[in-house]
């Protein structure tokens, strides 16, 4: 049973609107992806020796959510969930206590951060970050469905490998 909505972006609509639409079905994807699966499931790595999991694309989409628009385009002075200089693929690194409904909450809740974070401003708007250069917040909008498309391409090979099922 499917109880993820995901939104059909729109087809006539305003930049902002469309870009809006692309990425919250984007969101929506990997939520599917990840729908009906146990904890275990989740842990599952695609293909050993390669560590990558359903909820280590969870956790780091939530990180980037984070960085993209909280650190970057607000200039939040927050620290990385996961990764650290020491580990910085921690996201990837599923520790034993670590939960899936902790991973789906924080990252729920980046999203709607994220949408905070952007609420309000142009697409023009542009924020220049030391050592990262010059961002609006259009590009970041781009990035990140391209960021969920490409993530969302490896969910659709790691749940087929878990379990069979496929799907858009």
């Amino acid at each position: 049973m499917t109880t993820t909505e995901r939104p059909e972006p729109p087809r006539t609509a305003d930049e902002r609107t469309s870009l809006e639409g692309w990425l919250d079905f984007h969101r929506a994807t990997l939520a599917l992806k990840c729908e009906g699966l146990d904890d275990k499931q989740l842990r599952e790595a695609s293909a050993p020796p390669s560590e990558l999991t359903l909820l280590g694309l969870v956790r780091h989409m939530a990180e980037v959510e984070r960085s993209w628009f909280r650190r970057v385009f607000a200039d939040e002075d927050t620290p990385p969930i996961w990764y650290s200089d020491q580990d910085p693929d921690g996201d990837f690194h599923i520790a034993d206590g670590d939960t899936a409904q902790s991973a789906f909450a924080i990252w729920r809740d980046e999203i709607t951060k994220a949408r905070e974070a952007a609420a309000g401003h142009s697409l023009d708007e542009v924020v220049t970050r030391p050592g990262r250069g010059d961002y609006n917040l259009r590009w970041i909008y781009v990035h990140m469905i391209e960021e969920y498309a490409r993530h969302n391409g490896h969910a659709d090979l790691i749940r087929e490998r878990i379990d069979g099922v496929t799907g858009e």
